[in-house]
């Protein structure tokens, strides 16, 4: 009972770090649209677009955690974060060329790690045929 305790702060200490960086993000980007659109955002709009974004977030989260359980996995998938998007049209089309070029990414950095060990045994195979050499030099000179 006493470990449950002393996790609720730390668990709300993080809950508040993030909604205190998303209002600060979503200030950095109501002074961006401000300078550019020549319009001023109110604190308290800014708060309530803060919150807004901030529950949302928590929903997309809950959603994502969902689909998982669902598919009887414990990790998120690129495929549930689709399944999320599936209402944007562009959002999906988004996500999908970025994972895209995710997976290009990876299967060439793969194919890089194959090539280095298969190098790395030639030389040592190399190696290993020069040491009976070697050997038979010293055994020769004793």
């Amino acid at each position: 009972m006493e470990e449950v305790e002393a996790e609720e702060p730390q668990e709300f200490s993080h809950r508040q770090r993030l909604k205190a960086a998303v209002h600060y993000t979503v200030g950095c980007l109501c002074q961006e649209v401000a300078l550019d659109k020549q319009v001023n955002f109110s604190k308290q709009t800014i708060a309530a677009i803060s919150e807004m974004t901030f529950r949302q977030c928590e929903n997309f989260a809950k959603d994502l955690e969902m689909f998982a359980r669902h598919a009887k996995r414990s990790t998120v998938t690129t495929e549930d974060v689709k399944l999320l998007a599936r209402r944007s049209n562009s959002l999906l089309k988004y996500i999908t060329e970025r994972n895209e070029e995710i997976a290009q990414l990876n299967l060439k950095r793969k194919a890089k790690k194959k090539r280095k060990p298969e190098d790395e045994s030639r030389g040592s195979r190399e190696s290993m045929a020069e040491e009976p050499d070697g050997a038979e030099e010293l055994q020769s000179e004793s």
